[in-house]
């Protein structure tokens, strides 16, 4: 098998940005490549055509190779709870529930045999497998149940890049450091240090980049300077690093940031639009008097609502609703506007398994053992009829309307969504919404028509589009700044 592997010194050092700009710089010179990773711990999930979650990181490094994405790619995907559990996702199908000492007991094993033939297959179908390790390969308490950094490094062989966040401090360090905690065969493996997330001078780094050299003996394959860009997260915390864009736009749009967020790459294409302020509000902040709210997903629906409830921000959404504001829930969120949210089975894990919603929207929920996962294409009807909507579920909730008379179906499947007559209250289960470009739009003209501000133009393309030329732009980026000769194989 052929392959090359991107670790970190740390989380959040860059490894899910610089795995995929190599499939698609490698793919820009003719390879055929896939994304790997064997396993992810992440509540932003996408859905495969065949209906496996899978983590939404690497869907986006798929895409950058420019092939559709599969379970493959991410044979392990643990969904944490609130209550120190994961969701335990094998080869796209959740299989338990487990906590850590629990998980390593009774899915290493399993785990592995899905992570070795997940390779096997790609293995048979592409030129290159471009592996992304999680958190740090030196972690001396994991390292002897690793399913995803050097263990898989090992077992392919795999020339390695070692990614350091500059921006951080400590750099040097961190290189030095973690080399120094890998076992010698672990070590020979890795070939680059790649330095990213550089703001300076680079003359001035150089002499810090000879000594590091001369130190380790391993080259310096890149140095990647700050890429002032949107690039999907896999995790939460990158919500209190965002870096808004600055007031003057038409519209700002509140999202609510649950202590269990999940699925929050829904709203990547909304953070693109140029004339839209899009910022996320913790439980006990103000909320303010934004021209929309969005309830987001949350893995544990229950456990998140009723913080909204103790902090008061759940009586600040029906007050804002009343006052003439605009809600909208997705998957979690959508649960959570209804009258009841049931978990009579414990599928969350909450010590409470019942508590009643926001009153905003005529139906029940109740979570039931089967997982619903399947990628979906619908027609519009509102906020206008006709638009083809193309999306994907992930929930376990079955929610059902109590008020059939005066539902209004956002869809022609009447079980992705409602709205209320006034069009002020907006509840879907369909992940992906906000990539449709032109029901974006639609949604957007009738939040500017409230504020009398002229309709933005709705034939546009679909976020996918704008992907596709962030990832190009990305890749683009970094290829001027790194050297792959150590890692690429001759042939």
């Amino acid at each position: 098998m052929k392959a090359i592997m991107v670790v970190g010194t740390t989380s959040h050092a860059g490894k899910s940005l610089l795995t995929a700009a190599i499939c698609r710089i490698l793919v820009r010179r003719g390879w055929r490549v896939a994304p790997f990773k064997g396993q992810n711990m992440a509540l932003n999930a996408y859905v495969t055509a065949n209906g496996g979650e899978i983590g939404h990181a690497q869907a986006v490094q798929a895409w950058a190779a420019g092939i559709s994405p599969i379970v493959e790619m991410n044979p392990i995907l643990l969904k944490p709870q609130g209550d120190m559990t994961s969701q335990v996702i094998i080869k796209g199908k959740a299989v338990g529930r487990a906590n850590a000492l629990e998980y390593y007991d009774q899915y290493f094993e399993v785990g592995w045999q899905a992570i070795t033939e997940s390779l096997q297959v790609l293995a048979s179908e592409f030129d290159l497998i471009v592996c992304e390790g999680a958190g740090s390969p030196a972690e001396i308490n994991l390292k002897h149940r690793d399913l995803t950094n050097m263990r898989i490094a090992r077992y392919l062989n795999a020339p390695t890049l070692l990614v350091v966040d500059i921006d951080r401090g400590g750099a040097f360090a961190h290189v030095v450091g973690t080399l120094e905690l890998l076992e010698p065969s672990e070590r020979a493996l890795i070939k680059g240090v790649v330095i990213n997330k550089f703001r300076g001078q680079r003359s001035l780094l150089q002499p810090g980049i000879r000594w590091l050299e001369e130190r380790t003996g391993i080259p310096v394959a890149g140095v990647i300077p700050w890429i002032d860009q949107h690039f999907p997260s896999e995790d939460s915390l990158d919500l209190f690093e965002r870096r808004y864009r600055g007031s003057g736009k038409d519209l700002t749009i509140a999202v609510i940031r649950l202590p269990r967020i999940s699925n929050f790459t829904d709203f990547d294409p909304l953070e693109a639009e140029s004339t839209v302020n899009l910022k996320y509000i913790g439980p006990k902040q103000d909320l303010g008097h934004p021209d929309a709210v969005i309830i987001p997903g949350s893995k544990t629906t229950i456990a998140d609502l009723m913080i909204l409830k103790q902090t008061g921000m759940a009586e600040a959404i029906q007050n804002y609703v009343a006052a003439g504001g605009t809600v909208m829930g997705i998957c979690g969120g959508y649960q959570m506007l209804g009258k009841v949210v049931a978990d009579p089975e414990g599928i969350e894990g909450a010590s409470e398994t019942r508590c009643d919603g926001l009153g905003l929207l005529p139906v029940k929920t109740v979570f039931k053992p089967q997982k619903i996962a399947r990628q979906r294409q619908v027609t519009s009807n509102y906020p206008q009829p006709g638009l083809p909507v193309v999306g994907y579920e992930i929930h376990q909730g079955n929610t059902r309307t109590l008020d059939t008379e005066g539902t209004q179906y956002l869809f022609d499947d009447p079980y992705l969504g409602i709205v209320d007559p006034a069009q002020s209250v907006w509840g879907t289960y369909l992940h992906g919404i906000f990539d449709n470009g032109p029901w974006r739009r639609a949604w957007l003209n009738l939040l500017r028509q409230q504020r009398g501000l002229s309709a933005l133009p709705n034939g546009i393309p679909n976020y996918r589009e704008q992907r596709e030329a962030l990832l190009d732009s990305l890749a683009s980026a970094v290829e001027a700044h790194l050297d792959l000769s150590p890692v690429l194989p001759s042939s």
